[in-house]
């Protein structure tokens, strides 16, 4: 008779980690993000304990963008850019979406300068998808990405 043979698990290649381990991953990865369900509850709630910052080009951000929000491109995040940005408060940064990192680079431009920060997973294009408002030139008819 012929046995089958030994499958080799690419899931269990590399061991998982202690649930202690895990736990410590996951709150970390927490603590430096956010996504727009969460953004937008607390902007409906009135817990406005965040800055909210739109780190694409000033194009971008005139044609639409999520109310409320300054812009600052991430390119330009710098001691000076920003000076006036309290530092008691968490900024959350967005860009386009996920196959940006702009929101990645900015916030570790703010947090390079001390600044509390979270990225906002999914960017201006999940805020659009899950049919939250926008402001702007354009409005809903501006592109998805940048």
């Amino acid at each position: 008779m012929n046995e089958p043979q030994p499958k080799y698990s690419l899931v269990l290649e590399t061991p998982a980690a202690s649930p202690e381990d895990t736990h410590r991953h996951y709150t970390n990865k927490l603590a430096v993000e956010t996504d727009v369900s969460d953004v937008r509850y607390d902007m409906l709630h009135g817990l406005n304990e965040f800055t909210l910052i739109d780190v694409r080009s000033r194009k971008a951000y005139g044609e639409c963008r999520i109310p409320g929000a300054m812009n600052l491109p991430s390119g330009e995040i710098d001691e000076k850019t920003t000076a006036s940005l309290p530092k008691d408060r968490v900024i959350v940064v967005y860009c386009w979406g996920p196959a940006c990192n702009g929101g990645t680079k900015g916030a570790a431009r703010l947090s390079g300068l001390g600044f509390r920060v979270k990225e906002m997973l999914g960017g201006i294009e999940y805020w659009r998808r899950e049919g939250n408002p926008v402001e702007g030139a354009l409005g809903e008819e501006a592109t998805l990405v940048g």
